[in-house]
């Protein structure tokens, strides 16, 4: 009883030893107070980054947005901002602008997803404009080629004022300096 017990402790310690020494040189957040903090990351349970978008959330399916979910939104976060973009319009071979496909701001920092479809109101969050000059979520739907889908999630240290739907560009602007953390999921798509 008294070796495996020992043997337990010299596995444990091992294994200490072998998580310290593979974090070694390794910078983990950590907050004022030293604890580890989580690095903001977004996914979605329906494709994985840099893998096809499902055909039912573009111009071929029901263009409905797509589920998403965070964690490690950052403690002073007091909201947060989503764009989805596509930097190869309108041709991947050769990308002349990035076309908008949604913009909302004053998400809760509270909140930790979005499902399928969501409906968007002013208690959940505020939207932009995309650039179809809409608001709300329009899926992919690539002339040419198979294109990058940028899914650009920031938590930020204010509520921003309501700007009447602002465009990509004026959202950016107003988050400048107010960032706290940011992250990407990357969703690929060509049309049928």
């Amino acid at each position: 009883m008294k070796s495996k017990f020992g043997h337990l402790i010299w596995v444990a310690t091992l294994v200490i030893i072998s998580i310290s020494i593979g974090l070694a040189g390794t910078a983990l957040p950590a907050d004022k107070k030293g604890n580890i903090v989580m690095a903001l990351s977004i996914e979605s349970p329906v494709f994985i980054t840099a893998n096809d978008i499902p055909v039912r959330h573009t111009c071929d399916g029901l263009n409905i947005s797509p589920p998403l979910v965070w964690t490690g939104v950052p403690a002073a976060a007091k909201s947060l901002a989503l764009i989805l973009d596509d930097p190869d319009a309108p041709d991947p071979a050769a990308p002349r602008i990035t076309w908008v496909h949604w913009v909302l701001y004053n998400l809760p920092a509270g909140i930790n997803s979005l499902e399928e479809g969501v409906a968007v109101n002013a208690r959940l969050a505020l939207q932009g404009m995309n650039d179809w000059h809409q608001p709300g979520y329009r899926g992919p739907c690539p002339p040419f080629g198979k294109h990058r889908y940028f899914f650009k999630l920031y938590a930020l240290d204010t509520m921003l004022p309501d700007m009447q739907y602002p465009t990509k560009t004026v959202l950016e602007k107003a988050m400048r300096n107010h960032i706290l953390a940011q992250s990407e999921l990357i969703g690929l798509y060509q049309k049928h």
